[in-house]
Parts: C-alpha cells; structure tokens; sequence
C-alpha cells in the first residue's frame, strides 16, 4: 500500500536518531508525519497530598514538563528544516496509560514507526509495542538502531506459519510485497496437513501472491532445534532481505505474553527492519 500518514512515537529523553528516522522515511514515502513525543514520570505517590514526598513528586513532575515543552520546541524547529509535512503532538503520561494513547493514535495511521532508540529501551518497548499492535489494527514498522532501512525493500523475507496474524499482515503489506523485486516466503519445520499448511507448505500463499503480481519464492527451513527468530534472522542474512514481514506470535494482550518468544526475540536482536502485524 501507499503510506500516506505516519505515526512515529519518540522518547522526550532520546536523542535525535529515531526523529531522524522518521524524517527520512516520510521522505522516502512522500508521506505526512504524526510526531507523539511522550515524556513519562512516576506515579504520584499514596500517601497525603501535602506531605513532603508529595511535594517532591510535583516538583519533579513540573521540571519533567517543562523539559518536555523544550524538547517538543526543539524537534519542531528540525522538522521545520526537513521541510515534510508534519504536526507534533506531546504528551507526558504515566507508564500504565502509554499503550492506550499510542493504540488511539495509531488508528489513524497507515504504519506505526519505532526507532531503534525506542525499540531497544526496555522500559518502554513492551508499551510501545502493546499500543502499536494490540490496540489498534495498524501495522508497525520497526527500524532497529543502525539497521539501514532501504525503501521500497527490494527483497523481502515473509515469515509464514499460516496463522491469523501473518494472513492479516500479509494483506496489509500487499502492496509493498508486489513491488519487492523477490518475497521469500519462509517456514520453518512445516508440518504438512490439508486444515493448514496443506499437503505441500508454502503453495497456497504463493498462488495467493502470485495473482496479486508478486514475484514470490517458497524457502522451507528445518530449523534443526534452533529458534524459529535464529533461523529466521540468519535466512534474513543469507538471501539479503531488505525486510522482514511477520504476524505477531501471540495474542494476549498481556505484557508477558505479547513480548514473550519469537517476537519479544525478534525486537530484542533485530537485524534488519520488521514489519510487524495482527
């Protein structure tokens, strides 16, 4: 599909590698950029208000808002200079209620951008992560840090076990999966059977593909006990992907479980961009 509006999620106390990144990438897509900069602090404490830990909190909370009011102050004036077409919002939450925002956002986005700062930020990513994939239908795009993204991809790797959410992200992607030179349809350790894979793995999603004018190739990878993001990641390597398509694997909206195995792994040790949805 074509992008035309982008939603792109920064840290206040980040640096300016994923504001970059987002700037190129609506660059490259001639698309109009939406700027979340979150600025977070701790909850406020329980016990009484006028107590002396409470009036820490505000004045902590108050210096934390206005370096917020800075650094949304700073990042326009090089949005300015970029020259895209852009709006900034900001918003300073407290950690519980940074997936909800994100997810409400998301909604009127055709991607999700996380940088790379914000990817590798154990602190936020599982919220980042939850708002961008469990709270909204929208696809995220995740860039890890100092992985070139290349767009359009030229050759894309498709991690396909042919449930729900790789179907879903697959339509969501079809666009940009046609105009890839070569997709890499890529299982690992298929099991063939005629209620999902088929009796031969791989040949429904290629014709599937096929007819929407992709130029598609079946990999099937025995992964010989090793994780299905090892195997995924080195295949990644070894046919040059660009990108990597994949579902979700896991549809809790629990932390635990939305950043638990091969997708809490993919973004942890991410080589190359990810398109992620569900």
């Amino acid at each position: 599909m074509s992008y035309k509006t982008v939603l792109s999620v920064v840290a206040a106390r980040h640096d300016d590698d994923d504001l970059q990144t987002a700037i190129s990438f609506c660059e490259a897509t001639n698309a109009h950029l939406v700027l979340l900069v979150l600025g977070f602090g701790a909850m406020p404490p329980y016990s009484g208000y006028g107590d002396t830990s409470a009036s820490i909190w505000v004045s902590e909370r108050e210096r934390e808002t206005a370096e917020l009011t800075a650094r949304v102050a700073a990042i326009k004036a090089k949005l300015a200079v970029a020259g895209i077409s852009s709006e900034v919002e900001e918003f300073f939450c407290d950690f519980p209620w940074s997936s909800d925002l994100l997810g409400q956002r998301a909604l009127y986005a055709d991607v999700t951008l996380i940088g790379g700062r914000m990817a590798s930020d154990e602190n936020l990513r599982g919220f980042i992560v939850d708002g961008a994939l469990f709270h909204s239908p929208t696809p995220a795009l995740v860039v890890p840090q100092g992985s070139p993204l290349a767009w359009p991809p030229r050759k894309i790797l498709l991690a396909w076990d042919s449930g729900d959410d790789a179907g879903r992200v697959v339509r969501q992607s079809i666009g940009l999966l046609n105009r890839a030179e070569r997709v890499h349809v890529t299982m690992v350790d298929p099991v063939a059977s005629p209620g999902r894979q088929g009796e031969e793995p791989g040949a429904d999603i290629a014709a599937y593909l096929a007819r929407h004018g992709v130029n598609v190739a079946v990999d099937v990878i025995a992964g010989g006990r090793r994780p299905i993001d090892d195997v995924l990641r080195q295949h990644a390597i070894d046919i040059g992907a660009d990108l990597l398509v994949m579902g979700c694997y896991g549809h809790s909206r629990l932390r635990e479980r939305i950043l638990g195995g091969v997708t809490r792994s993919m973004l942890e040790h991410a080589n190359l961009p990810i398109l992620m949805g569900r």
